[in-house]
């Protein structure tokens, strides 16, 4: 391999390590935010923003959100704080990962598809790691039943050990003497 070419994979290694430090999770979405977004492509959030709105048709709810105010606030006091005196102008939107796939076809540059490339490959790897986690999660869940049922199985096994260590019962003795009921 060339060095060329493995600064170019590092690079892009960079960029979708920076990518998944952008993506959030709002109202159980992977979001990221316009203003994030609007930096990797290289362009103004304003100018992201229009382009958006003129094709507002390529971007259904499933593919765009818009943040209320106190998801903004939230987002806002994250990843920034605003200066004294400065409020929210416009509510941010946000992007699920369909919605960042069109805005490729929104923001037509070359940029645009080298970012988009690299975006799509960071939201493959965070659900990689999430199914990892699942996939554990559940080999953890499966292992906890086994002890809880060989838990239980001891249990009966200690009660019977028990039960054979306590002296047989003594049987009743007849009385002694003479009885003349019998």
């Amino acid at each position: 391999m060339h060095f060329e070419e493995r600064d170019g994979a590092m690079k892009k290694s960079i960029l979708v390590n920076m990518i998944e430090q952008k993506i959030f999770l709002i109202r159980g979405h992977k979001v990221m935010l316009d203003k994030d977004l609007a930096v990797l492509y290289g362009v103004s959030t304003k100018r992201l923003n229009e382009q958006v709105r003129r094709n507002i048709k390529r971007f259904p709810n499933d593919f765009m959100l818009q943040l209320t105010i106190t998801e903004a606030q939230i987002s806002r006091s994250q990843i920034a704080t605003l200066k004294q005196g400065q409020n929210i102008k416009y509510l941010p939107l946000a992007f699920t990962e369909q919605g960042i796939a069109m805005l490729s076809s929104v923001l037509n540059s070359e940029r645009a598809i080298q970012v988009n490339i690299a975006i799509m490959r960071a939201f493959v790897k965070l659900r990689q790691i999430l199914a990892a986690h699942k996939e554990l999660a559940h080999k953890l869940k499966e292992l906890e039943n086994k002890i809880e049922k060989h838990d239980s199985e001891i249990q009966v096994i200690f009660e019977a050990i028990r039960q054979l260590m306590e002296p047989p019962p003594m049987p009743e003795k007849p009385p002694i003497g003479f009885h003349p009921h019998r």
